[in-house]
């Protein structure tokens, strides 16, 4: 019965926990539908890879505390999210927008893969022309010719 019931709570416990508090929550239910939608899109700037949803950290409880005051403002969701990149940077979005610097980072690893493989492959090639041609002498080529006989 013991194992049975620390399963449960270790099942229980690995299940994510969200952080929102009780005294955040909107009475306006469309309202605090859209406010839940948004804190899953933004990052805690704290915590590793985690959205204010989840997060229990001050930092979290603040930005969705401000994204519920900016939604009864009047803001849409995209103004919101602008405001929160414009005074944290593109950091605070778990999905950043798809823009030329976002394609410059993410084309910067192949590119300089494809151009290091490139210079390795002509390095490569130019230091293997480069050198000598060799050949036995004469007295080696007797050398081998004897080893070869021998082993016959």
């Amino acid at each position: 019965m013991r194992r049975l019931l620390l399963a449960l709570v270790l099942i229980v416990s690995a299940l994510p926990a969200f952080a929102v508090r009780p005294d955040e929550i909107l009475k306006d239910p469309a309202l605090e539908a859209r406010a839940r939608a948004l804190s899953v899109e933004l990052r805690c700037l704290v915590c590793q890879s985690q959205s204010i949803d989840d997060s229990d950290a001050t930092i979290a409880h603040d930005l969705r505390v401000l994204v519920r005051e900016r939604l009864v403002a009047g803001d849409s969701d995209d103004q919101i999210k602008s405001f929160l990149v414009d005074r944290y940077g593109e950091y605070v979005l778990l999905k950043p927008r798809l823009t030329w610097h976002t394609i410059v980072l993410w084309g910067a690893a192949p590119t300089l893969l494809v151009i290091g493989g490139v210079l390795s492959f002509g390095l490569f090639r130019r230091r293997r022309a480069a050198l000598p041609a060799t050949s036995l002498t004469r007295d080696e080529e007797a050398r081998v010719e004897a080893l070869l006989a021998r082993e016959e």
